[in-house]
C-alpha cells in the first residue's frame, strides 16, 4: 500500500472511531437525575473464569422505573444479551440466563454480577434507567487480562478472509482481538510487521521498529488499513486469550508430530493449543529453550527471560518455527492438560 492510500485509510479509520466515541459521548452533557456516573471504576478489569461486578448506583428509587442492562455492539449500537427488572421480578434474553443478576447490596444498588466470565465477555455494557420520558445510562467497559498473539495459516501469509481468521483463533482457544486489546499488547512490546484482522472487521499492524518492510519512515505504532472486505481480502489474525482452567508443560523429544499427540495422551493430555500455551506463558511464567509441537501442527517454545543459547532472541514471547513437516522428528511436545 502507497504512503497516500495509507494516509487515505488511517484517516478514514480515525474519523470511524471518533464517531464512535461521540456516539457515546452525546448525553455527557445532560446532567443525570437517578444514576450516579462511575467516577473510578468505568472500566472494570477481571480474567475468564472468574466473576465480576459492574457497578451501577441509583441516586434515588423513583416509582414505576426499570432497570435494563445490556451489552452494546459499538459499531452497530445493537444489545446483545439484556437483563430487565423492576426491583422485584428479573427478565433475561439472550445468553444471560445463567450467568447474570443483579446484585442488590442495599436499595440502590443495581450493579450486574457477571459469573464464569468469557473472553465473549470482553465489552461496553449500558446500565440504563427506564423512567417514562426520563430515561438516562451510564456505561463501564468490562476488560478481560489476557494476551494477544498473532496468527497465520499453515499455507502462509495472507490465507485469512475475516470470518477465516475468527474460526482459526476460536480453534487456537481465542477470540480476535479488538484495537484496545492490540494496542496494549504493542505497548507491552508486540511488533508484527504482517496485516492482521481484528474484531471489527478493520486490519491492522503492530510496529515498535520502522524498517523498509514495515511503514518505512513512519512513527512506530499501530498501522491501519482501516474497515477491509471480509470475504473478498485475505490477512493474518491477531488472537486474543486469557487464562484457562488446565496448564502447559513440555515433554523432551526428539518427536515427530503423531508421536508427540500420543505422547500427551499417555499423560492423560492433549497436544496444546496455541492460546493455551500463550496463557501458560503469560500467566503461569511457562518458559522452555525447547521446540514442542503444538495441536495445529505449528512449533513454539516460550521464553521469559531471553538467553543467547534460546536463539539470541532478544524479547521474551513464545517464539514459532513455522508448520514444518508432521513427519519431522526433531522437537518436543507441548500437552495440555
Amino acid at each position: 500500500m502507497n504512503c497516500v492510500a495509507f494516509m487515505v485509510v488511517t484517516t478514514s479509520f480515525l474519523f470511524w472511531t471518533d464517531a464512535v466515541n461521540r456516539y457515546y459521548n452525546k448525553d455527557k452533557d445532560k446532567a443525570l437525575q437517578y444514576l450516579t456516573e462511575p467516577p473510578v471504576y468505568a472500566e472494570i478489569k477481571a480474567r475468564r473464569g472468574e466473576n465480576t461486578t459492574l457497578p451501577c448506583v441509583l441516586r434515588t428509587v423513583s416509582s414505576n422505573y426499570k432497570v435494563k442492562w445490556s451489552k452494546v455492539d459499538p459499531l452497530h449500537t445493537a444489545s446483545e444479551n439484556i437483563l430487565i427488572s423492576n426491583g422485584h421480578d428479573v427478565k433475561h434474553y439472550g445468553t444471560w440466563q445463567s450467568k447474570a443478576s443483579l446484585r442488590r447490596m442495599h436499595a440502590l444498588d443495581i450493579s450486574l454480577r457477571l459469573t464464569k466470565l468469557e473472553l465473549q465477555d470482553y465489552g461496553l455494557y449500558r446500565c440504563e434507567l427506564i423512567n417514562g420520558m426520563e430515561d438516562e445510562h451510564v456505561t463501564i467497559t468490562l476488560s478481560i487480562e489476557g494476551v494477544v498473539f498473532p496468527y497465520q495459516s499453515s499455507h502462509g501469509r495472507y490465507k485469512f478472509t475475516y470470518f477465516d481468521a475468527k474460526k482459526a483463533c476460536e480453534e487456537q482457544d481465542a477470540t480476535l482481538a479488538t484495537y484496545k486489546q492490540l494496542y496494549r499488547e504493542w505497548t507491552d512490546g508486540l511488533e508484527w510487521c504482517n496485516a492482521g484482522w481484528l474484531h471489527d472487521g478493520t486490519v491492522h499492524y503492530p510496529i515498535l521498529n520502522p524498517r523498509p518492510a514495515c511503514g518505512k519512515d513512519l512513527p512506530p505504532g499501530i498501522r491501519s488499513y482501516g474497515p477491509r472486505h471480509k470475504t473478498k481480502e485475505h490477512y493474518d489474525a491477531f488472537c486474543f486469550t486469557s487464562t484457562t482452567e488446565g496448564s502447559v508443560f513440555y515433554i523432551p523429544g526428539p518427536l515427530n508430530f503423531l508421536q508427540a499427540a500420543h505422547a500427551c495422551n499417555e499423560k492423560g493430555a492433549s497436544l496444546a493449543l496455541v492460546g493455551q500455551l500463550y496463557s501458560s506463558w503469560k500467566f503461569l511464567g511457562l518458559e522452555q529453550c525447547d521446540g514442542g509441537w503444538l495441536q495445529d501442527g505449528s512449533v513454539r517454545f516460550p521464553i521469559i527471560t531471553p538467553k543467547k543459547r534460546c536463539g539470541g532472541l532478544p524479547q521474551p514471547g513464545v517464539h514459532s518455527f513455522g508448520f514444518p513437516k508432521k513427519t519431522i522428528t526433531l522437537y518436543g511436545a507441548y500437552c495440555y492438560r
